[in-house]
């Protein structure tokens, strides 16, 4: 059997980091399973969905790497729906309501008051023609419920293993809203059949969903359809443990991207988190896939800290390779000469930044112009460093030649003898290595600055 997975979002706003971990989840499996990853736009909200949004998902995967092997938008296949609710009805599965919102809230409200849970009471199907005629004559559209059949529903979930749930304990779910249009769960099941999808991996929120999606699929598909394989993972939470939903605006992948986050350090972390496995800084995706599995994920909601994803992905930073940013480095308008100089200059400054738009304020420090810093003071002390500066052409060795000369002409040690070159040629009072700069910057830089 070969696998294929499926990420299902809907077109509805951008993707953050939980909907990227289910995402990132779907991708791994298919992959570790030599499978097939499928994206699924569920874009039957009209109202809310837009191609703009649909357009941002595609992107956010894409900039994952997370790349899918099919894809389908759930507005382009209503006819499908259409033929399986219509044969639901020829089965005498669904069943016409008239309750307005008002009136279920209602209803819930009472159930609650009563100690009950708030079950639909199935009042539609008790409902005669002629009631029913004078509802729709009062200007009344129906919608539509799945009767589900009150037994148990009993499912092997590869993450929360054996689960049970008692459908008489659920609502009927609605299927088709009054307006005509399809809510979630006929659509994704009619598309779970139609295109093999054999692993649903999701968040735990979809659990008691499963118990009425099963139904559903033995219905249209028979008692000998092929169930998928659940998967229900627990949801992501911030490191205080309130929900993720009150940061959604900056925890989405464009602000994260536009801050600078690698989606390697993404990937590394939401891969591992609520797993006892350690999280480490990726640059590729291999040993994300080979080290994942959906079985050590435990039961707690995983704990999402963003000062912890900071961290990660400075380490990841600092540990590229020079071939690894010098597109991106050229895109921020740091070009260098030829990949020795680049290499060079990376080496010297990642180990002060914590993103990589860091590095263009250093590379003005390289290319100028700068405002010197230089105390009065200090005047006649750059003056004697101006004299002692080592013959060119300047190597590694310059900076140690030129500050001991100058140690020895000023009888200055320590601070006072290298914070004055540092803040008067680089404007800065913290930075890179000078021995490196200094090179960067070279001579002619270097006599200007000097000079103030």
């Amino acid at each position: 059997m070969s696998i294929i997975t499926r990420f299902a979002p809907s077109p509805t706003g951008r993707l953050h980091v939980g909907n990227a971990r289910t995402a990132l989840f779907c991708a791994l499996f298919a992959k570790a399973n030599g499978g097939q990853f499928m994206l699924r736009l569920d874009d039957t909200d009209v109202e809310r969905s837009t191609e703009a949004f649909a357009q941002g998902i595609i992107d956010d995967l894409a900039w994952l790497g997370l790349p899918y092997d099919l894809t389908a938008k759930q507005s382009d296949r209503f006819a499908s729906y259409d033929a399986a609710f219509n044969k639901l009805k020829e089965m005498g599965l669904v069943y016409a309501c008239y309750e307005t919102p008002d009136e279920l809230d209602l209803k819930r409200k009472r159930q609650r008051a009563r100690g009950k849970p708030p079950v639909y009471d199935r009042a539609a199907l008790e409902l005669s023609d002629d009631e029913k005629a004078k509802l729709e004559s009062e200007g009344r559209s129906p919608h539509w419920r799945f009767k589900l059949s009150g037994n148990k529903v009993n499912w092997q979930d590869l993450v929360r293993g054996d689960q049970l749930v008692d459908t008489s304990s659920l609502s009927d779910p609605v299927l088709v809203r009054a307006d005509g249009t399809y809510l979630y769960t006929l659509p994704s099941v009619v598309d779970d059949l139609d295109f093999n999808i054999t692993h649903i991996i999701r968040g735990e929120d979809h659990v008691t969903n499963s118990a009425a999606q099963i139904e559903l699929i033995i219905a249209l598909a028979g008692a000998g359809g092929d169930i998928p394989v659940f998967a229900h993972h627990p949801l992501l939470v911030m490191a205080d443990g309130s929900a993720l939903s009150k940061r959604l605006g900056s925890l989405s992948l464009e602000s994260l991207r536009e801050d600078g986050i690698d989606p390697m350090s993404i990937n590394s972390l939401i891969a591992r988190l609520g797993t006892p496995d350690p999280v480490e800084a990726h640059t590729e995706m291999a040993p994300i896939v080979a080290g994942f599995d959906l079985t050590r994920l435990g039961r707690a909601p995983a704990r999402f800290d963003p000062a912890e994803l900071q961290r990660l992905n400075v380490k990841l930073l600092q540990s590229l390779p020079y071939e690894k940013v010098a597109d991106k480095l050229s895109s921020l308008g740091i070009n260098c000469d030829d990949t020795q100089t680049g290499t060079f200059f990376w080496e010297t400054v990642k180990g002060n930044i914590d993103k990589l738009e860091d590095a263009v304020a250093l590379w003005q420090i390289i290319q100028g112009p700068v405002e010197s810093l230089i105390d009065p003071e200090d005047r006649d002390y750059l003056d004697t460093a101006m004299n002692c500066l080592p013959i060119e052409p300047w190597d590694e060795t310059s900076w140690s030649q030129w500050t001991t000369e100058l140690k020895q002409s000023s009888g200055r040690k320590g601070k006072e003898l290298f914070m004055p070159l540092r803040k008067a040629l680089t404007g800065q009072a913290h930075g890179p290595e000078m021995q490196n700069l200094l090179l960067l910057i070279g001579p002619t830089h270097v006599k200007n600055r000097l000079k103030g």
